[in-house]
């Protein structure tokens, strides 16, 4: 129970495939109270019921609009007077920039990307830690397309790298407030966005064959390391990107 007492927030539930509800799953069973964010009404139909499993408070999240951010960071500071950790798994890029060719990504396509799946760490990064009062932990989620080209993940690649970027630079802004800033970079796993990647399946089989533990990730394996970032046994780690994904970053051709 790495999480007793502590009380987090799960940004981007979708539905119970998706890595943010396998960290939910993990800091439930590690002992934290915690609240998650779900996009709008289209996806409460799916959320609803997960969270009353995990006994979960929720709140609608729209990141591409800071009104949106500020109502549910103020929904928060009603119901709770601190915040231990958060989960950011908030990632989107138009399904056309992640066909065919980076270079063919509109700039309308391009700036989507970066501003939903990085900038929204920053943002969401500022209000957070204001009611980090004791300290905390920020964790998110990358992938190995930040740091090697991955084919058909295009501008989300560049998106990542600006992620894992950010994350350094915020863990040294927040730094002084005993606020810890990580990234996981975890290996492919079959939720509903990674679906919307051309040639996933390969990328799965691809995967599987090369890592060292000759099998994909399971989005527990997320989960877990998540919890672990987000308790007192990670104090003294922070503006890292830590691979969950069977080994496969550390192979060469």
């Amino acid at each position: 129970m790495i999480l007793k007492g502590k009380k987090g927030i799960i940004l981007g539930l979708a539905n119970a495939h998706s890595i943010a509800y396998a960290c939910a799953n993990s800091a439930t069973e590690m002992g934290a109270e915690i609240l998650v964010s779900y996009l709008d009404e289209r996806f409460l139909k799916w959320v609803k019921p997960l969270c009353e499993k995990l006994n979960a408070k929720y709140f609608p999240l729209d990141v591409s609009k800071d009104e949106s951010i500020d109502s549910f960071f103020n929904n928060v500071s009603k119901i709770w007077d601190k915040v231990d950790f958060i989960v950011h798994a908030i990632a989107f890029a138009k399904s056309e920039d992640l066909e065919g060719r980076f270079v063919d990504t509109s700039r309308a396509g391009f700036s989507l990307a970066l501003d939903i799946s990085s900038y929204s760490l920053v943002a969401v990064s500022k209000r957070v830690a204001s009611l980090m009062k004791d300290g905390g932990s920020i964790i998110t989620l990358s992938y190995y397309g930040a740091e090697k080209v991955v084919s058909s993940y295009n501008v989300m690649g560049v998106a990542k790298a600006s992620l894992e970027a950010s994350v350094r630079y915020l863990a040294s802004d927040l730094g002084n407030q005993n606020i810890r800033v990580n990234a996981i970079s975890a290996g492919p796993i079959n939720t509903l966005s990674a679906r919307g990647i051309s040639g996933f399946t390969k990328i799965l089989h691809h995967f599987q064959s090369k890592a060292p533990l000759k099998r994909n990730v399971l989005a527990s394996e997320i989960g877990n390391t998540a919890a672990f970032l987000a308790s007192d046994l990670s104090s003294g780690i922070t503006g890292e990107t830590i691979y969950v994904d069977c080994g496969f970053n550390i192979m060469g051709a």
